[in-house]
């Protein structure tokens, strides 16, 4: 859950995620350098009065400066590369569930079960309990089991949206007429939060998103009472 006055990322909740925050410190950490060099150079060459003849024209110099920035490339290109198969990965999930994007709030479908759907809804200012944020909170939570692979299919009915949970490091256009896959396993219990991430409408900011993980034991509960219901 982010804070205000945030600076970094949320906690990551998911393995990809915690791949996506050591990727984003690592390119962080060779940007500092290059930036710490420029500044260096510059500052040098303003502050100095003195010219190095060799310095002007030279072979050596070109080839280190060609082949240095393709050796720095090559360092944030790899671990990237890596990281978006990953995220492409979907082996054998035990659950499917297909996330539908209304003007203005979600539909859930969960797949390997009959008759398992629901649409959620925000809460609105009036009605949340002690403890519930504001604009973030749903009426019915997308509930998963924790450390199982979960893919989640992405459409929408009528204009483009985005399911996105920060913490799980999941974006996914919702994409009318279309079926997009996202897939993920949440390390630990847990409430997650998240938006549609693409501007869909008057009440755009006013569809949250709300993933619940708990234990297979507790999830099988919930399945069942949510069957019973129907």
């Amino acid at each position: 859950m982010a804070h205000p006055s945030q600076l970094g990322f949320q906690d990551a909740a998911s393995p990809i995620m915690e791949e996506l925050l050591h990727f984003h410190d690592h390119t962080l950490m060779i940007v500092f350098l290059i930036s710490t060099l420029v500044l260096y150079i510059i500052v040098a060459m303003v502050t100095t009065k003195l010219t190095n003849k060799y310095i002007l024209d030279s072979q050596e110099i070109e080839i280190v400066w060609t082949i240095l920035p393709a050796i720095i490339l090559i360092m944030i290109a790899l671990p990237s590369l890596r990281i978006l198969y990953l995220m492409d990965e979907i082996n054998d999930p035990h659950i499917t569930i297909k996330a539908l994007g209304h003007q203005w709030y979600w539909s859930y479908e969960y797949t390997d079960y009959e008759n398992l759907e629901f649409d959620s809804y925000m809460v609105q200012t009036e009605d949340l309990s002690p403890g519930q944020f504001r604009l973030l909170e749903t009426d019915h939570r997308m509930v998963v089991p924790m450390e199982s692979p979960i893919r989640v299919l992405v459409t929408a009915e009528d204009v483009l949206h985005a399911w996105t949970i920060p913490a799980l490091g999941v974006k996914m256009d919702a994409v009318p007429g279309r079926l997009n896959q996202a897939a993920f396993i949440i390390s630990r219990p847990g409430v997650y939060y998240g938006q549609c991430s693409e501007i869909c409408g008057a009440n755009h900011s006013f569809m949250p998103i709300v993933v619940e993980a708990v234990p297979l034991e507790h999830f099988e509960n919930w399945s069942s009472l949510m069957l019973e219901e129907v």
